[in-house]
């Protein structure tokens, strides 16, 4: 349950760009006013600040005259206090969200994700051109929004974003108690293996010594790769609870890894009952193979089924909001 890489934010963007686009457009036409660009820093700051208690994912705020020159400094966010108090002055004519602002004919207008200068992550920027009382362009009111932020925001995640670390530790420890089992069987192993070393100097009738080799080997294999699934899926890698690929991708992983160590064991019991000469456990053995099998088609059926399922899923949305 890592955070979402850029890739998936530009995923779950182009997923929700009208309801972002709405939703900044909204904030915007409510919150600018001409009368901001006479109040101070320390009121602006304020008035942010009462923003962010209903929209968290608000970074910056700064203000821009009719060319594009930056009035005062950047005013952070309520989560983003880290943030330099930087701007005043700076020259930003070039930027999009002026330019479109500037050539828009609707007062509001959303950028395209990029790269902050400042956060090193993606935001986009929402920005409103306001006229003074003559009719001219007195200057232009520019939100930076946290896209990572935003996206949490809409789907509802913002709460479980701040459980993730509580997540991640309890994933760490299951994970590293799978790995010292995994390493005790390897252990074992090694020891039964220096036992069919001594017994090649000893005569025996033992045959199934070395199978216990084996046996350690294939269990520490199981378990080792059910501890690196789950290190991967639920620590290291993000996962997307809301979409279906997702949870089918960890669910098929987890069941591969059993279906392999389900099925190594049944090989084990033939070569055993065969070495046995008494065909001992031989029917116990072809049922667990044809177990095996069975789960290995079940499986199939399902990764089938549920990428039909998200397929008719997009093609749905896609038939209601053609722009995405």
């Amino acid at each position: 349950m890592s955070k979402m890489s850029h890739l998936n934010v530009l995923e779950k963007y182009e997923e929700h760009r009208n309801a972002i686009y709405h939703m900044l457009s909204s904030i915007l036409a409510c919150f600018a006013d001409i009368k901001m660009f006479e109040q101070s820093q320390k009121e602006l700051t304020e008035q942010l600040g009462s923003l962010c208690e209903y929209y968290p994912f608000i970074s910056l705020l700064y203000l821009l005259d009719a060319d594009g020159q930056q009035l005062g400094m950047n005013v952070n966010g309520k989560n983003y206090r880290e943030n330099k108090l930087i701007g005043h002055g700076l020259d930003r004519s070039k930027r999009p969200y002026y330019q479109m602002a500037l050539e828009s004919h609707s007062a509001n207008v959303v950028t395209k994700p990029y790269l902050s200068s400042i956060r090193r992550e993606l935001c986009i920027s929402a920005s409103i051109k306001l006229f003074a009382e003559n009719g001219d362009i007195k200057g232009f009111v520019v939100l930076d929004i946290d896209l990572p932020a935003t996206i949490a925001f809409l789907t509802g995640d913002s709460k479980r974003i701040h459980f993730e670390p509580y997540f991640k530790a309890v994933y760490s420890i299951i994970v590293a108690g799978l790995f010292s089992v995994a390493l005790l069987l390897l252990y074992l192993a090694a020891k039964e293996c220096w036992l069919v070393i001594q017994s090649l100097n000893v005569e025996t009738n033992n045959k199934l010594l070395p199978f216990g080799v084996v046996i350690y080997l294939t269990l520490a294999l199981a378990i080792f790769d059910l501890g690196k699934t789950t290190l991967e899926e639920e620590v290291l890698l993000y996962k997307d609870i809301l979409r279906h690929s997702s949870t089918r991708r960890t669910i098929t992983r987890f069941i591969a890894a059993i279906i392999i160590a389900v099925s190594i064991e049944a090989l084990l019991m033939i070569f055993k009952s065969a070495l046995k000469e008494s065909g001992e456990h031989i029917i116990q053995a072809v049922w667990i193979i044809l177990a095996a099998g069975f789960l290995l088609l079940c499986m199939a059926v399902y990764i089938y089924l549920g990428s039909r399922a998200e397929v008719m899923l997009l093609h749905k949305k896609n038939f209601k909001d053609p722009e995405l």
